[in-house]
């Protein structure tokens, strides 16, 4: 039975905003600074019709809602975006392969009022492409793409998205600059095709692809069943694999997003939970020690609320999205405390003050909006306030909260 009562611990809700009935966002969530000093929160949609929706949140009692862009296809999605700047990029995927609008988008967002100007794109659809489905972008140079692409042929079609390294130095001509793949996913190559799950096959394809300054020749990529890979990216032309880990089999997979802490030498795992009821559990979130990369060792998992509560809720249950500690101006950074995701059992912040048993001192789960089959909490973002943006993906829009251990 869904809960119809907010449930919420050590912390507290400021404001909601329903962003006008189109309240389905994706994984794409980022604050920016504008030149006159109002703070606008960027936010890409899950599914059509909508694009993007910025939200005025310099009061964050009293988001207002700025603008909202449409799709130009409803086959699209907008699912990620990143800024740097005034710049932001937005990835666009479709429903089918070989649809057309897909690849990244480059926008200019100097003027709020207006909108988002679209001022370069990078085509990447293709007969087997979907395109771009999540991106990273923080050093302003390079994105960091799970996508497909003209020229790139998967075994099997829920192997389409590989790593590519995009060059944007120029934003109004982005260009490749590299690509990884996991060897035996594409057509022509010379290792024997991928073993499939035998309980869920979610496939054999990147979903992030992080990079960050501490070590920009590093990229954290989670490629759904086959695990992570620490990959070497000095020579963006040629990356090559330091090290890996994979729990899928006998593990459910969809190893959805990595979490480096440089100073701890620790790197934090989640997987993604897709099917509804608790059907692929468990999806967790790991702890793993990466002092020596080749060779990274799982050494906890965090506590899970009530399985059998939440498998009775509705809607997904389990891990997903992780606050990435994205460098930047409006960005929070913890090498402690990790903000997640859990879809049906709302945001839950975690303290890793001891790596081998991390605790969880804080949640909210909303009530579920109405005409909504469950929440769907699907992203969170913390900026350099510690003030938390969390966002549903079904209809439940913005939740702003702060925490108050």
């Amino acid at each position: 039975m869904a809960t119809q009562t907010q449930e919420i611990r050590n912390m507290r809700l400021i404001s909601h905003h329903d962003l006008n009935g189109f309240g389905n966002i994706g994984e794409g969530v980022h604050l920016h600074a504008n030149a006159d000093g109002r703070r606008i929160l960027y936010l890409a949609h899950e599914s059509a019709p909508k694009d993007i929706t910025s939200v005025d949140v310099t009061d964050v009692a009293n988001p207002r809602l700025v603008v909202q862009t449409e799709l130009a296809y409803p086959h699209l999605r907008s699912n990620s975006l990143a800024i740097v700047d005034d710049v932001m990029l937005v990835a666009y995927q479709s429903v089918r392969p070989g649809q057309p609008g897909v690849g990244m988008g480059v926008y200019d967002i100097s003027n709020a009022d207006e909108g988002p100007r679209r001022i370069g794109f990078l085509d990447l659809g293709g007969p087997y492409s979907r395109g771009c489905h999540c991106l990273w972008w923080v050093d302003g140079e390079y994105a960091h793409l799970s996508t497909g692409a003209a020229d790139f042929q998967p075994r099997d079609q829920k192997d389409d998205q590989f790593y590519m390294i995009v060059d944007v130095r120029d934003p109004t001509n982005p260009v490749e600059a590299g690509r990884w793949w996991v060897p035996g996913t594409r057509e022509g190559d010379d290792a024997p095709p991928m073993q499939r799950h035998p309980l869920i096959d979610s496939g054999h394809r990147l979903h992030n692809a992080n990079v960050y300054p501490q070590r920009p020749d590093r990229a954290y990529c989670c490629y759904l069943d086959s695990g992570v890979f620490i990959l070497d990216i000095a020579d963006k032309a040629n990356p090559s694999v330091v090290g890996s880990i994979n729990v899928a089999p006998p593990f459910p997979g969809f190893c959805h997003t990595a979490l480096p802490f440089f100073s701890r030498d620790l790197m934090v795992v989640t997987h993604e939970a897709v099917k509804e009821n608790g059907e692929d559990h468990p999806k967790l979130i790991w702890m793993m020690d990466i002092r020596e990369e080749s060779n990274p060792v799982i050494i906890s998992t965090f506590p899970m609320p009530d399985t059998n509560d939440f498998f009775n809720r509705g809607g997904r249950f389990g891990a997903h999205n992780v606050f990435e500690n994205q460098p930047g101006p409006t960005c929070f950074f913890s090498e402690t405390l990790v903000y997640g995701t859990f879809f049906n059992a709302g945001v839950r912040v975690f303290d890793t003050s001891n790596p081998f048993q991390p605790e969880e001192v804080a949640y909210f789960v909303p009530p579920v909006p109405e005409g909504a089959p469950s929440n769907g909490i699907n992203d969170v973002y913390v900026d350099e306030n510690g003030i938390m943006y969390v966002v549903d993906r079904l209809k439940g829009g913005l939740y702003i909260l702060e925490l108050t251990l």
